[in-house]
């Protein structure tokens, strides 16, 4: 965080069957809303439902980012709003089609944060036979002066994609998720994003689709693991403000990100130790945070 604090907004809500029907159901969800936010998560595949559709029908809704109507819409709400909006989209680059996250800014730009490389191949579904995988990396980027990592959905149950960016130097993870309901589905991405947070010390924000079709519980967790914020199975909208000092203080307290460097020697140098915004990665979040 370029400062202090920083104040964070989730929308929970379940796309539509097109661009246009998930941009009206994400204002309806914001109309009347105070937004004092200046970062807004939505969730995965924000511009369109994968619920009930088949494989072909979901690829023939993809975009690609420069001429997909629903981040047209997005760029109108972050200048309303004079935030950064960050959103899963359905993404049709060369020949592929990704779940991809862009951040829009108020400015009009949008940005390329990464695209889901651990495909939901699991539980009964398939969801390589839908998309590519994207790059299996997990960079640090800068979103209104916060440095963020970006885990989309599934990839929550890797722990090495949450603590990569983390050792890179990150202080929140993004995790934009299409989280399907079932027997323990709601408990298990509760304890999966804290135990992402904790073990990581890092801020956790995540927006996930609303019920009926997903299982909601969009949430944001401190670095100890506290639920700071929970907006159960309605859509809706909340904000949260992620704290420097607490960060500082979980870091202090449990310093984690030094202990695996030091007690498990090279095991996460080679992608670990790449750090987006130069130097050694521990000791740059370390520095960031005093």
């Amino acid at each position: 965080m370029s400062r202090g604090s920083l104040r964070v907004g989730v929308v929970q809500y379940e796309a539509g069957r097109g661009h246009a029907e998930s941009l009206e159901r994400l204002r309806g969800v914001l109309r009347g809303r105070r937004v004092e936010a200046e970062l807004v998560l939505l969730p995965e595949y924000g511009d369109v439902s994968p619920r009930g559709l088949g494989a072909g029908e979901l690829r023939g809704l993809a975009r690609p980012l420069d001429g997909n109507p629903f981040l047209e819409g997005l760029r109108v709400l972050a200048a309303e709003y004079g935030a950064v909006f960050v959103a899963g989209v359905l993404e049709r680059s060369g020949g592929c089609v990704y779940s991809s996250v862009v951040a829009v800014e108020p400015g009009g730009a949008v940005e390329l944060l990464r695209r889901k490389a651990v495909l939901f191949d699991a539980l009964g579904f398939s969801e390589s036979r839908v998309l590519c995988p994207g790059e299996p990396r997990f960079p640090v980027r800068v979103v209104a002066g916060l440095r963020v990592g970006v885990v989309v959905c599934f990839e929550l149950r890797f722990p090495e994609a949450s603590r990569l960016p983390a050792l890179a130097g990150a202080e929140a993870l993004l995790v934009p998720a299409a989280w399907y309901p079932g027997p323990g589905k709601e408990e298990q991405l509760r304890f999966l994003a804290q135990a992402r947070a904790s073990e990581n010390t890092v801020h956790l924000v995540l927006a996930d689709q609303a019920p009926p079709g997903f299982a909601g519980r969009s949430m944001v967790v401190d670095p100890f693991g506290h639920v700071v914020l929970d907006l159960g199975v309605r859509p809706g909208y909340g904000e949260a403000v992620l704290e420097r000092g607490v960060l500082r203080e979980a870091r202090e307290r449990l310093p984690l990100l030094r202990l695996v460097r030091s007690r498990l020697g090279g095991l996460y140098e080679a992608e670990g130790g790449e750090d987006e915004g130069g130097g050694d990665a521990v000791e740059a979040a370390d520095e960031h945070c005093s």
